[in-house]
């Protein structure tokens, strides 16, 4: 069984960049720093969630402020910063702008990538192949940088789930319309999607997370939680003994102890789950089915695209 640190520190809030930058450093530290994941020159994606430009105030998405931590030390480190996500409608340049990144992304002159699609070969025998985004798949460096929040079709989504909007375009409604009718299938295809991409270090905000009917629709709590770690699987772990959820009603947990992939030793070389945990985290007041008809499927796209090419301006780059 293989052994894998999990970092975990208290971080009480956003508004004081050099302690939440003192935050991020010291979560890393155990881990060997930035510098143990990111070379001069390598390409870095930034992956947060970027779920919706329309409740930035609900802390839906990763804060700004961790991202722009994070971009700092992997310039710092020699790499070359690029943000992207495949939000569930508009773009990731519009999402990003509605929760207040563009200062940030200006100021460290970072651009913004749209996600395409191309066929990848996937790790698992469950899928032979997954539609993925090709600039993910081609950057030198996956950092995945999910939010801590309850969910209304799979109890929670954490480090895994945030790795699905790397799934381009609507193909991730197609994938609820395909494999939304088996929870365990869907679970499978969530955890060999993040297998497959093999980030190569999650860094979760969980400094005030998104609680009750979420992804979008609950109400924010404070955590307090920042949590690192190069295994995405024993980071979620770890986040869900904080929460103090059962791992059997969340499907990408379901589908990780088949796969065999928490059979792992983890270490905690700061804070322990059991430091952070918490008695009264709120999941939803009811469960959603993950299956999306085809006329909602239909509706989905119209709207993603009515949002995209109409609403929004779109422009590829934050800085212009």
């Amino acid at each position: 069984m293989s052994t894998v640190p999990v970092s975990l520190v208290r971080a009480t809030g956003y508004g004081e960049s050099s302690a939440l930058r003192s935050a991020i450093e010291q979560l890393l530290e155990p881990l060997g720093g930035m510098g143990a994941f990111v070379k001069k020159g390598d390409r870095v994606l930034l992956k947060p969630n970027l779920l919706t430009g329309a409740r930035p105030t609900k802390e839906c998405t990763t804060r700004p402020e961790v991202v722009h931590c994070v971009a700092q030390l992997v310039k710092e480190a020699g790499g070359k910063p690029f943000l992207g996500d495949g939000p569930a409608f508009g773009s990731a340049f519009g999402v990003a702008k509605a929760n207040g990144y563009l200062p940030m992304l200006r100021e460290l002159d970072i651009p913004v990538v749209e996600f395409h699609g191309a066929r990848y070969e996937a790790v698992g025998e469950a899928f032979d192949h997954l539609r993925l985004s090709k600039e993910v798949m081609d950057a030198d460096v996956v950092i995945n940088l999910p939010k801590v929040k309850s969910h209304m079709q799979l109890t929670l989504t954490l480090g895994v789930k945030n790795l699905f909007g790397c799934v381009p375009g609507k193909m991730k409604a197609w994938w609820h319309l395909e494999a939304g009718k088996d929870a365990e299938r869907f679970g499978e295809m969530l955890v060999e999607t993040a297998r497959t991409i093999n980030p190569d270090l999650t860094i979760l905000d969980g400094i005030i997370g998104h609680e009750g009917n979420g992804p979008s629709g609950g109400e924010p709590r404070d955590l307090g939680v920042l949590a690192a770690s190069a295994n995405v699987f024993a980071l979620d772990r770890a986040l869900v003994e904080i929460l103090k959820v059962d791992p059997c009603l969340i499907p990408t947990q379901r589908a990780a102890n088949r796969l065999g992939l928490n059979e792992i030793d983890i270490t905690y070389p700061l804070l322990t789950p059991q430091d952070l945990a918490i008695d009264d985290w709120l999941l939803p007041e009811k469960m959603m089915p993950i299956d999306f008809g085809a006329p909602r499927v239909l509706r989905s796209t119209f709207k993603h695209l009515y949002i995209r090419w109409i609403k929004e301006p779109m422009t590829a780059y934050a800085g212009r």
